[in-house]
C-alpha cells in the first residue's frame, strides 16, 4: 500500500471501520473495545488521525478534517460473543496485512449478515434446564426442580412472544417476571412445590442483565463515562422491570 491514500480508498476505509464497529456494538461488546478496534483498523490502512465516538445506540466516525463525519444508529443489541471474537480475529488479520481493504470489507459484510445464534428451540431448552440447576445453587430442594424448569421455560417463551409485538424490553421483562412468580406461587399454594421464593429467583435468572452490568463497569473503568452510565441505567431498568413484575403478583396474592 502506498503512503498516499485516495478519497475513494478513504471511503472504503470508513465503510470497513463502521461495519466492524456495528458488528461489535450490536453483539454486546464494550464501548472502548469498539472504538479501539475501529481506530486500529483505520491505522492498519495508513490513517492514524481518526476520530471515533461510540455510545450504546450510535457510532460516529471521521478519518480526518477532509472527510465527512459518518453516523450509524444502533437500534438492536444482543449478546453474540462469537461475532465479537470473529471480528477481533479479522481486525488482527487486517493489522498483520493478511487482508486487503476489499477482502476485509467482503469478510465483514458476510459476518454482519451471518446468523450465528443458536436456534430458538436450543435457547429454550438451555434456559429451562439452566433455571432448574440455578434452583440447587440457591439452596432449593429436588421437589421444586421441575417447577423451576417450567418457570424458566415460561419466562423465555413469554419474553420472546411479547418482544415480537411490543418492541419495548421493559414490558417484555415485566410480563415475563409476572409469569414466573405466578407459576411459583400457584404451585406452592397447591402444595406441589415447597419454596416459591427460590423458584422465582431461579426462574428469572435468564432475564438478569449480567453482561450489561459487567460491560457497564468495564466501560466506567476504561473512562467511557457516558456509555458506562447508559448501560448501567439500562441494566437498572431491567432489574426494576423484574422486581416490579414479581411485586405486582405478590401484592395480588
Amino acid at each position: 500500500m502506498s503512503d498516499s491514500i485516495t478519497i475513494i480508498d478513504e471511503d472504503k476505509v470508513i465503510d470497513v471501520v463502521l461495519i466492524a464497529g456495528r458488528i461489535l456494538l450490536e453483539s454486546g461488546a464494550e464501548t472502548y473495545r469498539v472504538e479501539d478496534t475501529m481506530n486500529r483498523i483505520a491505522a492498519s490502512f495508513g490513517l492514524d488521525d481518526t476520530y471515533s465516538f461510540v455510545t450504546s445506540t450510535a457510532i460516529i466516525f471521521s478519518l480526518n478534517n477532509r472527510t465527512n463525519t459518518r453516523l450509524i444508529r444502533i437500534r438492536e443489541r444482543t449478546t453474540d460473543l462469537e461475532k465479537i471474537a470473529l471480528t477481533n480475529s479479522l481486525s488482527r488479520k487486517i493489522a498483520n496485512k493478511e487482508l486487503d481493504i476489499d477482502e476485509a470489507k467482503t469478510e465483514l459484510i458476510h459476518l454482519h449478515h451471518a446468523s450465528l445464534q443458536f436456534s430458538s428451540i436450543s435457547k429454550f431448552f438451555a434456559a429451562a434446564i439452566a433455571c432448574g440447576f440455578f434452583l440447587f445453587m440457591f439452596g432449593g430442594v429436588m421437589q421444586d426442580f421441575i417447577f423451576a424448569i417450567i418457570a424458566g421455560a415460561g419466562a423465555f417463551l413469554t419474553f420472546d412472544f411479547v418482544q415480537r409485538f411490543i418492541q419495548i424490553k421493559f414490558f417484555s421483562e415485566f410480563i415475563s417476571a409476572t409469569v414466573v412468580i405466578t407459576l411459583a406461587v400457584g404451585a406452592t399454594k397447591l402444595g406441589w412445590a415447597q419454596d416459591a421464593n427460590i423458584i422465582t429467583i431461579a426462574g428469572v435468572m435468564p432475564l438478569v442483565p449480567g453482561i450489561l452490568i459487567t460491560n457497564a463497569i468495564r466501560d466506567l473503568m476504561a473512562g467511557e463515562l457516558l456509555a458506562g452510565m447508559s448501560r448501567g441505567v439500562e441494566a437498572a431498568l431491567t432489574a426494576f422491570a423484574i422486581g416490579a413484575g414479581v411485586a405486582l403478583v405478590l401484592l395480588i396474592f
